[in-house]
């Protein structure tokens, strides 16, 4: 259980350093069951409002581990405990930064993915290189890839396994920011440090409402989202929100 590495960098912010290099930091189930563990802890700690998961400079996650995907068939694959891993890494409701330096394939771009805000480096590739296994994306990959980017090049992606650039990232709304290699893990948890002294309540209420857009309706989408607003009207942050700013200092939000 040493396939992650954690820290705190910032007041509020947690770092999940994807740990292992030999392999290109290869999703095999041990490290996602470690990051599925560590989100779920941090959901529950009230001191970390935003998290960064990161790779290192060369590699952000070169993919899955072939060699246990490879070890399972079609009746192994129906109790394979990958769906639920991934499916707990979808549930953690606290805002998930991705900052992505080098190549993230496969697994690691659907990795990605299931980040709400992504910044890369210069030197960010994604991939969905599948098709050259016989397979396809197995973890979300052609679905959210296609509510990005549109179903057309969603195909073109997947069908031919092309390397995406850090500027077409940029380009079709996969990444915010480009930024310099050796600086997108700074970058990244600057931002992670602003968010985190936003009103933890209304940040979590954000995620709820954007996630569910291409769940739900428009007119489902504006229900939820009102019911949200009127939900945050009976927090104390909002009032200290309001008086802090009549007052003009700054608030001091306690998730309360």
């Amino acid at each position: 259980m040493n396939y992650i590495k954690t820290s705190s960098p910032k007041a509020g912010v947690a770092l999940i350093e994807l740990n292992r290099p030999e392999k290109r930091n290869a999703l095999n189930n041990a490290t996602l069951q470690e990051i599925a563990t560590q989100l779920q802890a941090y959901d529950a700690d009230a001191s970390i409002k935003a998290v960064v998961m990161t790779g290192n400079t060369q590699c952000f996650a070169a993919g899955a581990d072939l060699n246990e995907l490879i070890e399972l068939d079609t009746i192994s694959l129906q109790t394979d405990i990958r769906p639920t891993l991934w499916k707990r890494i979808d549930e953690f409701s606290k805002p998930l930064l991705m900052a992505v330096n080098g190549y993230a394939l496969g697994a690691g771009f659907e990795l990605v993915l299931h980040g709400d805000i992504v910044v890369t480096g210069e030197n960010a590739q994604f991939a969905l290189p599948e098709i050259g296994l016989g397979m396809l994306p197995g973890a979300g990959g052609t679905q959210r890839l296609a509510r990005l980017v549109g179903q057309q090049l969603a195909m073109r992606w997947a069908m031919t396994g092309e390397r995406i650039s850090a500027s077409s990232a940029q380009q079709h709304g996969i990444t915010t920011q480009i930024c310099p290699t050796d600086l997108t893990l700074q970058y990244t948890i600057e931002l992670a440090a602003n968010i985190a002294k936003q009103a933890p309540l209304a940040i979590r209420a954000i995620k709820q409402s954007l996630k569910s857009i291409h769940e739900v309706s428009l007119s489902q989408g504006l229900k939820q989202e009102r019911q949200l607003f009127v939900w945050l009207a009976a927090t104390q942050d909002r009032e200290e929100g309001i008086r802090a700013f009549l007052e003009k200092r700054q608030p001091s939000f306690r998730g309360v």
